[in-house]
């Protein structure tokens, strides 16, 4: 099976002591975000756990901590480094540039330019962040990654609820502006060596390069451990997402970057009560288990055809 760590929050970035106590311990619990009294609980073992994937902000601590690191270095790994070009105002909390570039980098020594990609989104644009910008600011970045990654993903901006609460000054890009800058990325990731990878963003960029079938597809998981699976036919999120997404151990509102276009933050108050709240001990990333709570043992099995 697969473990993600990246749909509801920033593991890596905040938790990694967590994650260490966790794989040591050999199991974590997760609870149901609609159901908070529902809890799974998933064996974290490398004969059952085919692939961990991260999508993060900020690998720097992971990749500092070597317990950990030798821990992970158990399991097939697939991650997600988000790199932008915005500013303290858009991201409060995410480190200097220049160290997330270097963490990008460093994954990409360890594991392999095929077990890394970089995330260049959400995309919006504003006064400040123009389409030039844009355009120059993606390929410093690209620049920068030759070699450590081969994949690039972009998306564009979408105002869910929470993003209309947090950062009421976006608005969407438009199709013209969409097609413009997807264009050009698509130039820009070929000149250096990746494939850009639109998420959730239909087939549009297509006509220009663009490998439209999704960024977290059945495909890139293979092919980031190298052998075939047998997932189990699942819903996907959003109609337009063709990804596979399954057995997150994340937690919503618990993010600290804080970003202004965050969809899991419903505000800042609640990020600081849950982050109050974390025990690097607990099974539970957020909080600790009560008696009220049912705890069900998740059925796990490899899933890699031999």
């Amino acid at each position: 099976m697969i473990i993600q760590t990246g749909q509801r929050t920033d593991i890596p970035a905040f938790y990694s002591q967590w994650l260490l106590n966790r794989l040591k311990e050999g199991y974590v619990m997760v609870r149901n975000p609609f159901y908070p009294s529902s809890v799974s609980r998933y064996e974290l073992n490398p004969q059952i756990v085919d692939l961990i994937t991260f999508c993060t902000k900020n690998p720097l601590p992971v990749l500092k901590n070597q317990e950990l690191w030798n821990e992970l270095s158990k399991y097939n790994q697939w991650w997600y480094v988000s790199l932008t070009p915005y500013g303290k105002e858009i991201e409060p909390n995410v480190p200097e540039k220049a160290a997330v570039a270097e963490g990008i980098i460093e994954l990409g020594k360890r594991l392999g330019s095929e077990k890394v990609g970089w995330r260049y989104d959400p995309i919006f644009i504003s006064e400040k962040y123009t389409i030039p910008y844009h355009l120059k600011a993606f390929e410093n970045i690209a620049r920068r990654l030759c070699g450590a990654t081969k994949t690039a993903v972009i998306s564009f901006i979408d105002l869910y609820p929470k993003v209309k609460r947090n950062f009421p000054e976006a608005s969407d890009v438009t199709q013209a502006e969409r097609l413009t800058l997807g264009k050009a990325f698509v130039e820009i990731a070929t000149k250096y060596g990746m494939t850009l990878r639109p998420c959730a963003e239909g087939k549009d960029l297509a006509q220009f390069g663009a490998d439209c079938s999704g960024c977290q597809t059945l495909a890139v998981l293979e092919n980031a451990i190298g052998k075939k699976l047998k997932v189990p036919k699942k819903n996907s999120a959003r109609k337009e997402c063709a990804c596979f997404l399954n057995g997150d151990i994340g937690a919503y509102n618990s993010c600290g970057h804080l970003c202004r276009y965050c969809y899991a933050n419903a505000n800042e108050e609640l990020v600081r009560q849950n982050m109050k709240s974390h025990n690097p001990a607990s099974p539970l990333l957020i909080g600790e288990l009560t008696p009220d709570d049912k705890i069900f043992n998740t059925v796990q099995k490899s899933w890699i055809v031999e």
